[in-house]
């Protein structure tokens, strides 16, 4: 908002340093002048050669004072001008720093020297806040590419198979609508899971009192059938874990889980094991399935967006490389945290801690 222009805050306290001086200095000539009273007294007294009265003291001892006010008036002036340029200049630097941050440069740091004190701790957040901020717009940044890469991959599929079609009329359409029509709910699945993720980001979620266990027994009901068609067992226990959030984003959290966990699993002979526990502060979700073994490097970067370990999986379950990332940011929305651990005979162990109620 636009501001009419006023005194700057070197020049107030430069007038504030001065004015407390020059009254500092007027209370000590007042009490010099009381002092100085008491001991003259208001008749002639004829005294060592001399007559000594106020009038004369008056006379004395007001230009001296006027001159002693001079100099206090422009020692604090200076004094206070030099003084409050040095104990703000911490603050110019602050401000350098935020006009370049809203220019859109955030590699600049503050890094104010010196011991201690509040522009210091002030300085230090906010170089904190600018490498978190540039941290986050890089990753945004990078997820925009990612999902216009994404996006733009079946509707390139989509222009070629209708390419094909009107360059040979006489084809049979049949195969060409199963395509289009599979390409075509791949597009929608990546929509609506980057929705889900805004929303999750975004936290616009009415918080109620859930109970993880029940959720947990919801997702693998759900997904039991996709189990069995691939010949895996789940295996689901553990205790009552109340927590507060919302019900539909960790069921969906749940769901990818275990999603992720069927379809990166060993086909024929897997096992997925879900299990949920309470602890003093929190609850926590655990999902392991066995499977390839999977370097600590590969397993710390499941969680970014579209990527899916060391090779994309081309399958009908395949996913849109959004499962995990999912998953981290709706435990992030609920101050939660996941953790990833590669399993020693194989797999992915994944744990979702949450606050208990």
């Amino acid at each position: 908002m636009d501001r009419a222009p006023g005194l700057s805050v070197r020049l107030k306290l430069t007038l504030s340093y001065a004015g407390f001086l020059m009254v500092a200095g007027i209370l000590l000539l007042a009490v010099v002048w009381v002092f100085l009273l008491r001991y003259v007294p208001d008749r002639e007294i004829v005294a060592l050669g001399f007559v000594p009265n106020r009038s004369d003291l008056l006379e004395a001892f007001a230009p001296r004072a006027a001159a002693v006010l001079g100099f206090l008036l422009v020692i604090g002036l200076v004094g206070g001008w030099l003084l409050a340029g040095r104990m703000l200049a911490p603050l110019t630097r602050i401000t350098d720093a935020t006009r370049m941050a809203a220019n859109g440069s955030l590699a600049h740091r503050i890094q104010l020297r010196g011991r201690r004190d509040e522009f210091r701790e002030l300085a230090d957040a906010f170089d904190t806040m600018l490498g978190r901020l540039e941290a986050h717009i890089a990753e945004q940044q990078r997820f925009a590419a990612n999902a216009s890469h994404e996006l733009r991959t079946p509707l390139a599929i989509t222009q070629t198979l209708l390419d094909v079609a009107h360059s040979d009329p006489n084809r049979d359409n049949g195969e060409l609508v199963d395509r289009l029509k599979a390409v075509n709910t791949r597009a929608i699945d990546l929509t609506e899971a980057l929705l889900l993720l805004s929303r999750a980001d975004q936290r616009s979620f009415t918080p109620e009192h859930v109970d993880l266990s029940l959720i947990a027994e919801e997702a693998t009901e759900t997904l039991l059938p996709l189990a069995e068609e691939r010949g895996l067992t789940i295996q689901t226990s553990g205790d009552v874990s109340p927590t507060i959030g919302s019900h539909a984003l960790l069921l969906q959290m749940t769901t990818n889980l275990v999603h992720n966990a069927i379809v990166h699993n060993l086909p024929g002979r897997g096992t997925v094991l879900v299990t949920t526990a309470i602890g003093p502060e929190s609850v926590m979700l655990t999902v392991e399935n066995t499977g390839e073994k999977l370097a600590p490097q590969v397993v710390a970067t499941l969680a970014e967006p579209f990527l899916r370990g060391t090779r994309r999986i081309l399958t009908d379950h395949a996913g849109v490389g959004l499962g995990l990332a999912i998953v981290k940011s709706i435990a992030q929305a609920h101050d939660g945290t996941l953790t990833l651990t590669p399993r020693a005979g194989g797999g992915l162990r994944v744990t979702v801690q949450l606050r208990s109620c």
